[in-house]
C-alpha cells in the first residue's frame, strides 16, 4: 500500500460512493453493501453523470438483492479503472491531478522522493523515462465492501422463507464475491458461522496458481481473543484473513461495542507481541485445509494489522503505526466534514462543524440493541420527538433490514417501527408498572430511530434525488472525536493533516486517543453502575468489578508506556500523565455493590 492510511465504512450512505472520489488517488476506502435500494439508486445517479447506459434490476426479480450489489461493484471497478488510466495519461504538469496523485503522499514514501526528484530533472529522455517508472509504479485504492456479520434477515416470498442462502448477509457478500473486484470484504458486528462457511462456495476466496486472492478478508475485531478464535475458523476452512482491523470499542463511528474493560493500547500490544505466532497457527491450519482442498500452496501469505477508532493527529498516526509495527491506521469521521468523499448534506454539515463535545454521544437508538454512537442535533431525532408529541411514535418500516424481533409477531420486526413500539407501549400501560418506571421503559422503547431511512437520507439530499414524500430525516453516527474538528476542510487538508504537513487541530485542547477512549470507558462504567444501583446481583458485581480491574490494568500500562516513550517522542505523549492520574481517580472513586 503507498498510504499508510484508510478510509473506514460511513453508515450506509456516507461512504456509499467514496472509492469513486479517493480511489485513483491510491487511497483504499469501504462501502456498506447492506442497502440494495441505496446501491441500486446510486449506479442509477452516476450512470446518467457518466452517460453510461443503466439496466435497472427491479426488486421483484429473483435474487436481485445479490445482483445489484454486483452490478454496482462493477460499475466502480469500470468507473475507477477509466480514471485511473485517464489519470496516468496526464502530463506532470503543476496542478494536474497526476501530480495531486504524488503530492497527497506521505513525505516518507519511496515514491514522493522520486516524483520531488524528477521535477527538478530538466527536460529530456532522461525526465521522460523516469516518468514512465513512476507511473508504472502507480496504484489504486482498493473498493473494500463491508457486511455487518449478524445483520443477517430471513428473507420470505408469498409468506415462505426463501432459503439460507437469500437472507441479508449472504446476498450480500454472494453480491461482492461474483463482481469483478479484487478487493476485501470487511466482517464486523461478530462472528456468523453460517456467513464465514458459505464463502467457501466462492473460488475467488482460494489462492490461483501464484498464491494470490483476488477476493480477501479482512476482519473487524475489537481484542486478540476474538480475532484469533474468528481467524481459526476460517483458516480451517482453507479461508485466510488478510487483515485485522482493531477498532476501538467506544472511539469510533456507528455501532459501539464496548469490551469488559480491555483498552486499546494492551490491546495493540498483545497483537504486537503475538501476531508472529498467531500468523504461523493459522497458515499451517490454513494449508492443511487447503492441501484436503487439493489445492497446494507453499507461500507465506501476509497478515496485516491496521487500527481504526479516534485518531486525530499525525502524532497518534505516526506512533500507532512505529509503537506497535502496524500496517496502516484507519480514519473515518473526520472525513465526514470533507465533503470532497463524503455524502454529508448541507444543513447536516454545517452542524456538524459548529459541534461541541456535549453533541456527540453514546445512545439506545440503534434498533439492533447495541449501542450507537449519536448525534444530538441530527434532524431524525427531532422528528423522532414529534412523533411521539403526536401520538405517533416509532417510523414506518418500509425496508426492513434490521428486522430482528418477534415479541409480538411470528416474522421479525424491527423495533423502531410504529408496528412495534404501538404493541410494546400497550403491553407497558397493562403490566401496572409504576408512573416512573413506565416512563423509563416508554424512553427507552421510543429511542429507537429508523437508521435504513437515517443513514442514507443525506446522501439522497446531497445529490438531489430524494424521492417525493421519501423521509428526508438525517441520521449520522459520528465517533466522538468529530467534536475537535471544527471546520468544513478540502480532501488535501485533510490527507495533509494526517500525514503532519498542516495541522487542522493546532488551536485545540484535545485529549489523547488513548486518554479519550479510557474516559469514555469510565463514563459507561458508571453509567452500567447506576443502572444497577437498585438490583446488585453477585454475577452483576462481579462483571463490573472485572471491568473495572482491566480499566485499572490499562492504567498501569500507559503509565508504563508513557515513561518507556517520553524521550521518544516530544509534545503529545510528555504531558499525558496528569490527564492520566484525573482519569485514575475519577474510576477510583467508583464504588461497586
Amino acid at each position: 500500500m503507498l498510504h499508510s492510511f484508510h478510509i473506514p465504512v460511513l453508515g450506509l450512505g456516507y461512504s456509499i460512493d467514496t472509492p469513486l472520489k479517493v480511489a485513483r488517488y491510491g487511497i483504499s476506502s469501504v462501502l456498506s453493501i447492506v442497502d440494495d435500494e441505496l446501491v441500486e439508486r446510486m449506479r442509477a445517479y452516476h450512470s446518467q453523470n457518466r452517460a453510461v447506459d443503466f439496466e435497472a434490476i427491479p426488486k421483484s426479480e429473483t435474487d436481485s438483492r445479490s445482483r445489484r450489489i454486483t452490478a454496482y461493484l462493477n460499475f466502480l471497478s469500470d468507473c475507477i479503472n477509466q480514471d485511473f488510466k485517464a489519470l496516468k495519461q496526464q502530463d506532470f504538469m503543476v496542478g494536474s491531478d497526476l501530480c495531486r496523485y504524488f503530492e497527497l503522499l506521505p513525505d516518507t514514501s519511496r515514491l514522493k522522493h522520486g516524483y520531488e526528484l524528477m521535477m527538478e530533472y530538466p527536460e529530456g529522455e532522461a525526465k521522460q523515462s523516469f516518468q514512465s517508472v513512476l507511473k508504472n509504479a502507480m496504484r489504486m485504492g482498493t473498493i473494500d465492501v463491508n457486511i455487518m456479520a449478524k445483520v443477517d434477515k430471513m428473507n420470505y416470498v408469498d409468506g415462505e422463507y426463501s432459503g439460507d442462502i437469500n437472507t441479508d448477509a449472504l446476498s450480500a457478500l454472494r453480491g461482492f464475491a461474483e463482481s469483478k473486484l479484487s478487493a476485501s470484504v470487511v466482517l464486523s458486528a461478530g462472528m456468523n458461522p453460517k456467513l464465514y462457511s458459505y464463502m467457501e462456495n466462492f473460488g475467488d476466496f482460494f489462492p490461483d496458481e501464484k498464491g494470490l486472492l483476488s477476493k480477501q478478508i479482512i476482519l473487524k475485531v475489537s481484542d486478540f481473543r476474538s480475532a484469533l478464535i474468528q481467524a481459526k475458523f476460517l483458516a480451517k476452512k482453507g479461508l485466510w484473513v488478510s487483515e485485522f482491523r482493531i477498532e476501538s470499542g467506544l472511539n469510533c463511528g456507528g455501532h459501539a461495542f464496548a469490551t469488559e474493560g480491555y483498552l486499546l493500547g494492551p490491546i495493540l500490544e498483545e497483537f504486537k507481541i503475538k501476531k508472529i505466532e498467531m500468523r504461523q497457527e493459522l497458515f499451517n491450519q490454513y494449508q492443511l485445509a487447503l492441501t484436503q482442498k487439493g489445492i497446494v500452496i507453499n507461500k507465506q501469505l501476509k497478515q496485516r494489522i491496521t487500527v481504526q477508532g479516534g485518531i486525530g493527529t499525525a502524532a497518534e498516526h505516526r506512533f500507532l503505526l512505529q509503537h506497535y509495527h502496524l500496517d496502516a491506521t484507519g480514519w473515518g469521521s473526520p472525513f465526514l466534514l470533507v465533503p470532497e468523499v463524503t455524502n454529508v448534506d448541507a444543513n447536516t454539515l454545517t452542524r456538524l462543524a459548529a459541534a461541541k463535545e456535549d453533541d456527540f454521544y453514546l445512545s439506545g437508538a440503534s434498533p439492533l440493541g447495541i449501542h450507537f454512537n449519536n448525534f444530538r442535533n441530527s434532524t431524525i431525532d427531532l422528528q423522532r420527538t414529534e412523533r411521539i408529541d403526536k401520538g405517533r411514535p416509532g417510523s414506518p418500516c418500509t425496508k426492513k433490514y434490521l428486522c430482528n424481533n418477534t415479541e409480538f409477531t411470528d416474522q421479525a420486526i424491527c423495533t423502531a417501527s410504529r408496528e412495534y413500539q404501538h404493541l410494546k407501549i400497550k403491553s407497558l400501560k397493562a403490566a401496572g408498572l409504576s408512573e416512573e418506571e413506565y416512563e423509563k421503559q416508554f424512553n427507552e422503547v421510543t429511542e429507537k430511530i429508523c437508521l435504513c431511512e437515517g443513514l442514507c437520507s443525506s446522501t439522497y439530499l446531497k445529490y438531489n434525488i430524494l424521492k417525493p414524500k421519501e423521509n428526508k430525516a438525517v441520521a449520522i453516527c459520528p465517533g466522538p472525536n468529530l467534536a475537535y474538528f471544527s471546520d468544513v476542510y478540502s480532501f488535501d487538508e485533510m490527507v495533509g493533516h494526517i500525514y503532519g504537513k498542516i495541522n487542522l487541530l493546532a488551536q485545540v485542547e484535545r485529549p489523547h486517543v488513548f486518554i479519550k477512549e479510557l474516559n469514555l470507558y469510565i463514563n459507561y462504567l458508571q453509567e452500567d453502575i447506576k443502572k444497577q444501583l437498585q438490583s446488585f446481583s453477585d454475577k452483576k458485581i462481579k462483571q463490573l468489578n472485572g471491568f473495572k480491574q482491566q480499566l485499572a490494568e490499562g492504567i498501569n500500562y500507559y503509565k508504563k508506556l508513557f515513561n518507556e516513550v517520553a524521550d521518544q517522542t516530544t509534545g503529545e505523549l510528555k504531558g499525558l500523565y496528569e490527564q492520566l492520574a484525573k482519569s485514575e481517580d475519577k474510576l477510583d472513586a467508583l464504588i461497586i455493590g
